[in-house]
């Protein structure tokens, strides 16, 4: 069963062309990561499967139904690139807040010591720090015990010990028979979570396949320092 899909999909925010004429399928219980530099179209491949973007031409879905209709996105948990929360709000009342829109929600407790939220429950959103409010995002895409997790670079700002633990969690999800698809800046993440990886460039699908087996056909091919720009926009 198809989880999520993009169908010959391209999307232009004025004379800037994020996403060319993109086909994008996930299988249910499959891990994917959207791999790239800047400005590669990762974020705005995830907002069109979400309905969040209407795209030019060509036409997303999740679970056979387009996203643009609310029921659709019930089955799914979404970490976005940027969560801003009501900075007033303690985080126990935030999880609480996004249990409450889904018909079987993650225990609260539970969630909070998943993501070591337990010790800030208590704590106004505007007194985290940063490394707290991305765990809390996190956490989040977890609340409503969704068939599909959409994560847009849930590890960024993490420390080492921290990244893991979300790795951790996203592995004991697909274990599960959950399905992801993540955007990353990580090959090491990718390689971590991924049982495919998607490469993209330019708006455009480049490459797909293991991370192992994008690196080695980058090494045959004498261009592993173009790969490596590629993938993360390290130079």
């Amino acid at each position: 069963m198809i989880a999520a899909a993009l169908r010959r999909v391209s999307k232009r925010y004025g004379d800037n062309v994020a996403l060319d004429d993109v086909d994008l399928a996930v299988e249910a219980g499959e891990a994917v990561a959207l791999l790239g530099p800047n400005g590669a179209g990762k974020t705005t491949a995830l907002s069109v499967l979400l309905g969040l973007r209407r795209p030019d031409s060509g036409s997303a879905e999740i679970f056979g139904v387009d996203p643009r209709l609310p029921g659709a996105r019930v089955a799914v948990g979404v970490t976005p690139q940027e969560a801003g929360f009501p900075p007033t709000l303690r985080v126990r009342e935030i999880v609480d807040l996004v249990r409450a829109h889904f018909p079987f929600p993650a225990p609260t407790d539970e969630l909070l010591e998943r993501f070591e939220l337990a010790a800030v429950a208590r704590r106004q959103a505007g007194g985290l720090s940063g490394g707290e409010r991305r765990r809390l995002a996190v956490a989040l895409a977890f609340a409503g015990e969704p068939a599909a997790l959409f994560l847009d670079e849930p590890t960024a700002g993490l420390d080492v010990e921290s990244r893991r633990a979300v790795w951790a969690e996203v592995d004991q999800y697909c274990l599960d028979g959950g399905t992801v698809l993540l955007t990353t800046h990580y090959l090491e993440e990718a390689e971590r979570l991924a049982t495919r990886v998607v490469l993209l460039a330019r708006g455009r699908v480049v490459a797909e396949g293991t991370a192992a087996e994008l690196a080695e056909r980058a090494r045959a091919s004498g261009l592993e320092d173009a790969f490596v720009t590629l993938t993360t926009g390290r130079r």
